[in-house]
């Protein structure tokens, strides 16, 4: 399979989550993305031990790149920066505010020199306003965005078992360094894309934000939803806990109907529609947990297959790993095969995409030299 970004080169100055796993998601394009690491490499190395001795951050935003050592301040390889960069396609830094244009490269001088350059830079806050120089992490802007506000039950806020921030972060960067491809191939010219973590979380919070704008601000009420009822967890009669959703009333009629066998509940004026079914939600809730307490999860989930309802099970990671829709693919390391999910997006009539290793802390280094320098 030919990938779509094959003979576009990036380096990435990246580091942790945000601006890696923009630049993966372009190797895994085909890109060919040399990573640029300080002696002591990415923090997301150091995270942890526990993939083949690789860090679990790591192993997972770092697959296919191409990694070098380099010392900004040292006259040898600021030359290698400038090789690299004068046959640069895409440029993506995540440096603290400030970094790269103390070490005498900013954004608007290197676009200035390479006009076809698209360059990234990913922040905290953008590069203006008030809390421009802040350290900004993924946890610090769940806080900070009120995103925290409306996560977990009502006793107190909650973080996002995972990296949202940053994940969302960088796959906004990948997909505007896309647009920002296609407008080139129409223009010849690069681009300055800017993109903070506070304003991909603000996207990410618009309903919450619209509700408090021009209604109420939503309450923090765990699994279960603020528009909606029945929509929350129960247990089954085997103590596994289920999740059901019913979207609109005409489901309320087939759930009534055919998982309460209770069908004169649909015309029941507590519980006919919506708006009545959140004004009883304690009444509508206690009438499926009746039911669902009746009922071992198996039988209950044929039940509610057959009357079309929706319904996940709460799995934990355990589980999970053994979820018959869980696709993996596997790459190598330094210390062995690695399993990682799949990439989401299927190319159906192409063979299998395969996807290149974890690179080693500076295991390109001399080679990079020898290309883009010369000599040994």
């Amino acid at each position: 399979m030919t990938k779509p970004l094959q003979g576009i080169l990036v380096v990435s100055f990246d580091q942790v989550v945000a601006a890696p796993l923009a630049a993966r998601r372009l190797a895994d394009a085909g890109a060919r993305v040399i990573k640029l690491e300080r002696k002591e490499g990415d923090a997301a190395r150091w995270h942890d031990r526990m993939v083949q001795g690789s860090s679990s951050y790591f192993s997972w935003l770092n697959r296919g790149k191409e990694s070098v050592v380099v010392d900004m301040k040292a006259e040898a390889d600021r030359r290698l920066f400038d090789a690299l960069i004068t046959k640069a396609d895409i440029f993506i830094q995540n440096l603290r505010p400030g970094a790269l244009a103390g070490l005498g490269y900013p954004i608007e001088v290197l676009l200035q020199r390479y006009p076809k350059l698209i360059a990234c830079s990913i922040s905290g806050y953008g590069d203006d306003g008030p809390y421009a120089d802040r350290k900004a992490y993924d946890l610090l802007i769940q806080a900070e965005s009120g995103m925290a506000s409306v996560t977990g039950g009502p006793e107190a806020p909650a973080r996002v078992g995972v990296s949202i921030v940053d994940i969302a972060t960088g796959l906004h960067a990948y997909e505007a360094i896309l647009e920002a491809l296609i407008g080139r191939g129409r223009t010849g010219k690069g681009a300055d894309i800017r993109v903070s973590m506070f304003d991909t979380t603000a996207e990410l919070m618009a309903v919450p934000l619209l509700h408090g704008q021009y209604g109420t601000p939503p309450k923090r009420i765990g699994f279960a939803h603020p528009s909606l009822a029945p929509y929350g967890v129960f247990l089954s009669a085997d103590n596994l806990p289920i999740l059901i959703s019913i979207q609109n009333d005409r489901e309320w009629v087939a759930f009534c109907t055919e998982v309460l066998a209770r069908p004169e509940l649909a015309r029941d004026p507590r519980f006919a529609d919506n708006s009545a079914r959140l004004a009883n939600r304690a009444e509508t809730d206690g009438l499926v947990a009746r039911c669902f307490s009746a009922l071992e999860i198996e039988p209950l989930s044929r039940t509610l297959e057959e009357a079309e309802i929706a319904f996940a099970r709460v799995n934990d990671i355990e589980a999970i790993l053994r979820h018959p829709h869980l696709r993996r693919l596997s790459i190598g390391s330094p210390g062995g095969a690695i399993a990682l999910p799949s990439p989401p997006a299927r190319w159906i009539g192409e063979e299998s995409p395969s996807f290149g290793p974890l690179p080693a802390l500076g295991e390109h280094t001399q080679a990079i030299r020898r290309e883009f320098l010369g000599g040994s």
